[in-house]
């Protein structure tokens, strides 16, 4: 039973990791396909790169605090001290600073104090706490995926509990435990008695509103959880000893609270299976971001590397041709800014993709080998447009 109830915590989780390897996936499309050709003309990143980076990061810190936080609730549960319901129990609390243990593991069974909850669905099924829960399921239109997705909502929530005692599994030991403010347990571990679905009825006017709306309920989900009367629970707190009362209550210090029908190892373990679920978040959307990071610099890198060698290209197109007309014999300032680089003579009619530069006549362009360069950056010619001046 406890490895179910680990299987089932996973379901989540794992469902958590896949839409955001969509969803950064999506992101990642967006910024590649529609913005990318933005990072190559002006050397800036686009605003879909900025927003993946920022989101990125903003989530793996988020990630990282509940990451740490999940660590030192494991680290301090491994470290509580493990406190036996006998007879020596209320001697230890005497012997303790201030009769009190900060944090305590106590596994023991239910057991009430006068009265007890009777459940509304099950004859013969007796508690100490119950939940009553009504769920209302539906089904919304995602419009970026395309697709029905799964909804729910909690319409009403009651619980109503008792007062109750945690006793020794040995019948022959008289000592108990009392248990205080059991419903501020961070998990409070409460076991299904009935559920029930009530489904919508669905009329052809309904299902076209719904359609159009983009919701479409499924139906109302009723379940009632009790902490059932001898109960095997393990509960983490502080353990005090007040009028010779000893009482399970929740801890300070920022500890955490639990009431769990799990054993101390089972819980553990579940702890820690949080804890990798949180870590592989973390090191998930830190790889996201740190990927992101190093795109946007190689960019700029790339970016600016180019526009060095293009002025170096050009500085060199300029000495060369300077030299020309003086091999020519020609004055530079009676040379037309507009006249072809190549000849010095015709008027520039070509512009050369996908470098962009205007450079060259037409006779010049047919007369360059091939495969035809640019003769100013000497990128390879992929075609020609016409240019016309009026």
């Amino acid at each position: 039973m406890a490895g179910q109830q680990l299987s089932s915590d996973l379901r989540p989780r794992c469902g958590s990791i896949h839409l955001a390897l969509v969803f950064f996936d999506i992101l990642f499309v967006v910024s590649d396909q529609t913005e990318d050709h933005r990072m190559d003309t002006s050397g800036k990143p686009s605003t879909a790169q900025f927003l993946l980076l920022a989101t990125s990061s903003a989530l793996t810190a988020v990630f990282y605090s509940v990451y740490w936080r999940r660590t030192t609730t494991v680290a301090r549960l491994k470290g509580a001290k493990k406190v036996s319901i006998d007879q020596d129990m209320k001697n230890i609390l005497t012997e303790a600073p201030g009769k009190c243990v900060p944090y305590a593991v106590i596994e023991g069974v239910v057991r009430s104090v006068k009265e007890t909850l009777n459940s509304q669905f099950v004859d013969n099924c007796k508690g100490v706490i119950e939940r009553l829960t009504l769920k209302e399921k539906k089904m919304v239109w995602n419009r970026t995926t395309h697709l029905w997705n799964e909804s729910e909502k909690v319409i009403h929530q009651r619980t109503n509990t008792v007062p109750f005692d945690l006793v020794s599994h040995d019948e022959a030991v008289a000592a108990t435990i009392r248990v205080i403010r059991p419903l501020d347990s961070s998990e409070l571990d409460l076991e299904t008695t009935y559920e029930n679905f009530h489904p919508t009825a669905q009329s052809l006017t309904n299902v076209i509103g719904h359609f159009i709306s983009g919701e479409r309920p499924k139906g109302i989900h009723e379940m009632e959880e009790m902490l059932r009367l001898g109960e095997s629970v393990t509960g983490v707190g502080e353990l005090v000893l007040d009028n010779n009362l000893v009482k399970l209550q929740p801890p300070k210090q920022g500890l955490r609270y639990f009431l769990s029908r799990l054993d101390y190892d089972s819980l553990v373990e579940k702890q820690q299976i949080t804890v990798r679920f949180w870590r592989i978040l973390t090191m998930m959307f830190g790889v996201v971001a740190s990927t992101t990071l190093f795109f946007i610099l190689w960019k700029q890198w790339a970016y600016h590397t180019q526009r060095r060698k293009k002025k170096i290209v050009l500085e060199e197109f300029k000495e060369q041709q300077r030299k020309r007309m003086r091999e020519l014999n020609v004055e530079e300032a009676s040379v037309s800014p507009s006249a072809c680089t190549v000849c010095l003579s015709q008027e520039r009619s070509c512009v050369f993709l996908e470098c962009g530069h205007v450079c060259a006549c037409d006779r010049c362009y047919q007369a360059l080998s091939k495969p035809k360069k640019c003769p100013i950056c000497r990128a390879t010619i992929e075609r020609v447009v016409p240019l016309y001046n009026s």
